[in-house]
């Protein structure tokens, strides 16, 4: 008795297994776009008018190790939500408008410790937050 060989392929199991990938690529696709950070690039155009600013603007500094200035005044975490508000408050009564908030931070200090102060500073209703360095 002589054996059949086998010269064929069967693809039908590994077409399935690309439908399936492909489903689940169709499926995940929409979800990968999503932003982390809106952030606003300012641009640097020269002021030509002389009037003063009436927008205040409210300066927080993150040093290199990770504590908090405001005015140079040392805040501490804790009391960081409290002392935005209490400056929030202050400026917008102050005549102008409230622009928002500065966040100068050094360049050795820690993320966690910028993202932190951000945080804080959204919980308590500021919306527009710029970051430099310093």
């Amino acid at each position: 008795m002589k054996r059949q060989t086998f010269n064929e392929i069967n693809i039908t199991p590994l077409t399935d297994i690309f439908l399936v990938l492909l489903i689940i690529m169709m499926v995940i696709a929409p979800m990968l776009d999503q932003q982390g950070l809106n952030l606003a690039i300012p641009d640097y155009v020269e002021k030509t008018d002389d009037k003063p600013n009436d927008n205040k603007i409210l300066t927080v500094v993150v040093t290199e190790d990770n504590k908090y200035f405001i005015d140079e005044e040392e805040i501490s975490e804790k009391a960081l939500a409290m002392r935005l508000k209490e400056k929030t408050r202050e400026l917008s009564g102050a005549g102008g408008s409230f622009a928002g908030l500065m966040i100068e931070a050094d360049g050795n200090s820690d993320h966690g410790a910028v993202v932190k102060l951000m945080d804080t500073a959204r919980n308590t209703g500021i919306n527009s937050i710029s970051i430099t360095e310093i």
